[in-house]
């Protein structure tokens, strides 16, 4: 019987250990450009190579054209021209996630997250046909970005592998949670996966995901940096301690009914990070989940 050697996977377009990153808002709920400045200068130094901005947590659905592109601007004179930064330009409109694609771009974005239309849950052929129109008319790569519970449709494997050879279309930000799914993808293209969803970091990167965008990156930069780099190290058991040790902070960021956005700045504020409030819809979180958070924060500090 012969061993058939597997070839390496390309080197990480963006990086490997990427924040979703919030927007910070000023107290009167405008976008705070020196605030996005500190925040994404402290990820960076804390383990962060690259950085998403506005991305689901960066509360997207709620910022101007022009304020994304204002918030690109600022990050990439906070952090320079070596670390990438990757901009959400996603809409329910094709035309509209063209512009604003061309915008990310111009502003200083080293790539677009570009989401599965919402709403309107277009057939298979239809989500193939838009990020492939986005893909022909932008300047920058593409990560495809598949959260089939936020959009109501998912980007299917084997739609997956027919955008893979487009020569723009270069990562996916895998919010799936198909894991078979992700595995054929991975299995026939030489796509970047970044787990999306934080209890999926290790999982992913064992069957060869490139590495993560990671929203309680935002809190514990550095404790997310050390299970890839553990991994990528060839010490398994202790990216497992360290990925396990995580779990009870993702639980009380991430599964609970209030979305990540919510959670992280409730946390970020009492840490005294840049964050501010939350747009509307979303809602502050109460005394009790922020004490809960600090809780699990401070527990983890704590660990050996």
């Amino acid at each position: 019987m012969t061993t058939e050697t597997l070839s390496p996977r390309p080197r990480p377009p963006f990086g490997r250990v990427l924040c979703a990153m919030i927007t910070p808002f000023t107290a009167g709920g405008a976008l705070d450009p020196d605030g996005a400045r500190r925040l994404a200068r402290h990820l960076v130094a804390e383990g962060c190579d690259g950085l998403v901005l506005s991305g689901t947590t960066g509360e997207s659905p709620t910022t101007t054209d022009a304020e994304k592109a204002e918030l690109i601007a600022a990050v990439r004179d906070a952090v320079g021209p070596l670390v990438p930064l990757v901009a959400g330009v996603g809409t329910a409109d094709t035309r509209h996630t063209v512009e604003l694609a061309l915008a990310a771009g111009e502003a200083g974005a080293d790539g677009v997250l570009v989401v599965t239309p919402y709403y309107s849950r277009p057939p298979q052929d239809a989500v193939e046909a838009h990020f492939l129109e986005v893909a022909d008319a932008s300047r920058v790569p593409v990560m495809l970005y598949d959260i089939p519970g936020r959009t109501g449709t998912r980007i299917e494997p084997d739609t997956m592998i027919r955008l893979a050879a487009h020569p723009r279309i270069v990562a996916v930000k895998d919010c799936s949670y198909d894991f078979l799914g992700t595995q054929k993808v991975l299995a026939r293209t030489d796509l970047a996966y970044y787990a999306g969803c934080d209890e999926h970091i290790l999982a992913l990167r064992a069957v060869g995901a490139t590495g993560c965008v990671s929203t309680i990156a935002n809190a514990v930069p550095s404790h997310v940096a050390a299970v890839l780099a553990a991994y990528d190290a060839g010490d398994t058991a202790r990216a497992t301690e360290l990925q396990l040790r995580l779990t009870p902070l993702t639980d009380a960021m991430m599964n609970t009914p209030l979305p990540g956005t919510v959670t992280t700045k409730a946390l970020l504020n009492h840490l005294h990070h840049p964050g501010g409030p939350v747009r509307t819809p979303l809602r502050p979180a109460d005394t009790a989940t922020t004490a809960r958070l600090l809780a699990h924060y401070e527990n983890l500090l704590a660990a050996p």
